[in-house]
C-alpha cells in the first residue's frame, strides 16, 4: 500500500514538473495561455512553441530518461555490477558513433537508429567479452573494459568528426547530449523503440531477481540465463541506441537513478523497474527544465547538467561499494 500511494507521488510530481516545464525557457509561456491553447485558442507564436517544440521536447526527455534508467538497472543487476549502465559500459559511445558515421553519411533518422543500434550492441558484446578473458566477469574488470573500449570509440568518432568539417559543430553540439533540435519527427520515430525495449526487459524482472540470486540457482529455477542474458542486452543497446541516435549522449542517468530508488523500494526488480522508469522520467524533464533556464537565452546541453550530477555520485558509488572487486 505505502509502495503504490509513493507511486502516485512520484506521478503527481512528474505532472508537477512537465506543467513546469512547459512554461519555462527563452520564451516563457504564461500557464493562462497554456490552459488557452489546449482548449484550442490562445496567441499563434505561444501555440507554435508549445506545440511544434516544446511539448515534443519534454516527452522526448521522459521517455529517455525511463529508457536508460531502467537499462542501468537491467545492466546492474544482470552484469553483478552497481557501477554498470549505459554510458559507462561504453554502449552510449558505441551508439554515438554508429549515428555519427550516419549522419556523415546522410542516412536519415532510421538510418542513424539502426546504425545506432548495430555499433551499441556490438560494443557491449565486446564489453562483456573482454571482461571475461582469463576471469569472471568481475566489477573492476568489466569496468576497466568499459572505459577502454569507449575511450577507444571516442577516439575514432573523434577521427570522424575531423574528417567531417561542415558538419563538425553539429556533431559537437550532439555529443554533449541536446534536446533542442527535438521534433515530433524525432519522438515518432525513437520513443516507440524506447517503450518496446523498455517493456521487454520489465518482462523479464522475475528472471532477473533468479539471475542476481546466482547463475546456477537460476537454472535450477528453470531460467535460460543465456537466453535471458542475450534478450536483455539486445534491448538495453537498443533503448540506449534510440536514446542517442535523437539525443546524443547523456550520461549516468542509468548509473544514478536506479541505485537512488532501490535505497527506497528495495532489489526486487518487479518493484524497482516501475519506479526507475518514473524517476528517470522525472530527473530528465527536470534536468531538461534546468538546461534552458540557467543562462538564458542560451542553453546548457543537458548531456552537461546530467554529468554534474552523475560525476560526483559515480565518485560516491566507487567508494561506498564492496561489490566492486
Amino acid at each position: 500500500m505505502k509502495k503504490t500511494a509513493a507511486f502516485a507521488l512520484l506521478v503527481i510530481l512528474l505532472i508537477i514538473l512537465t506543467a513546469a516545464a512547459l512554461v519555462v525557457g527563452s520564451v516563457k509561456i504564461p500557464l493562462e495561455e497554456i490552459i488557452s491553447i489546449a482548449r484550442g485558442g490562445g496567441d499563434a507564436t505561444y501555440r507554435r512553441v508549445l506545440l511544434g517544440i516544446r511539448i515534443p521536447r519534454i516527452i522526448q526527455a521522459a521517455v529517455t530518461g525511463m529508457g536508460l534508467s531502467v537499462s542501468g538497472a537491467f545492466l546492474q543487476g544482470l552484469l553483478g555490477n552497481p557501477l554498470a549502465d549505459p554510458y559507462i559500459l561504453g554502449i552510449s559511445s558505441g551508439a554515438a558513433l554508429g549515428a555519427a558515421v550516419s549522419i556523415v553519411l546522410g542516412l536519415g533518422m532510421l538510418g542513424t537508429q539502426a546504425m545506432a543500434f548495430a555499433a551499441a550492441l556490438a560494443t557491449i558484446y565486446l564489453v562483456v567479452s573482454l571482461s571475461r578473458i582469463g576471469h569472471g566477469t568481475g566489477g573492476a574488470t568489466l569496468l576497466l573494459s568499459g572505459i577502454a573500449v569507449s575511450t577507444f570509440l571516442s577516439a575514432i568518432l573523434s577521427f570522424v568528426m575531423l574528417r567531417s568539417h561542415q558538419k563538425l559543430s553539429g556533431i559537437v553540439f550532439w555529443m554533449m547530449g541536446d534536446f533542442s533540435l527535438i521534433s515530433w519527427n524525432e519522438v515518432i520515430v525513437s520513443s516507440p523503440a524506447i517503450i518496446v525495449g523498455t517493456l521487454l526487459m520489465y518482462l523479464y524482472s522475475k528472471e532477473l531477481n533468479a539471475i542476481i540470486m546466482g547463475r546456477e540457482t537460476a537454472e535450477h529455477l528453470g531460467v535460460n540465463t543465456q537466453r535471458v542474458f542475450g534478450i536483455i542486452l539486445a534491448c538495453g543497446s537498443l533503448v540506449t541506441a534510440a536514446a542517442v541516435a535523437v539525443s546524443g549522449i547523456v550520461g549516468f542517468v542509468g548509473l544514478m537513478v536506479p541505485h537512488i530508488t532501490r535505497m527506497f523500494v528495495g532489489p526486487d526488480n518487479r518493484v524497482l523497474v516501475p519506479f526507475s522508469a518514473l524517476t528517470g522520467a522525472i530527473f530528465l524533464v527536470f534536468a531538461d527544465a534546468l538546461s534552458r533556464t540557467l543562462i538564458q537565452p542560451a542553453e546548457i546541453p543537458i548531456g552537461i547538467i546530467t554529468a554534474l550530477f552523475g560525476g560526483p555520485f559515480f565518485l560516491y558509488i566507487l567508494r561506498t561499494s564492496k561489490t566492486i572487486k
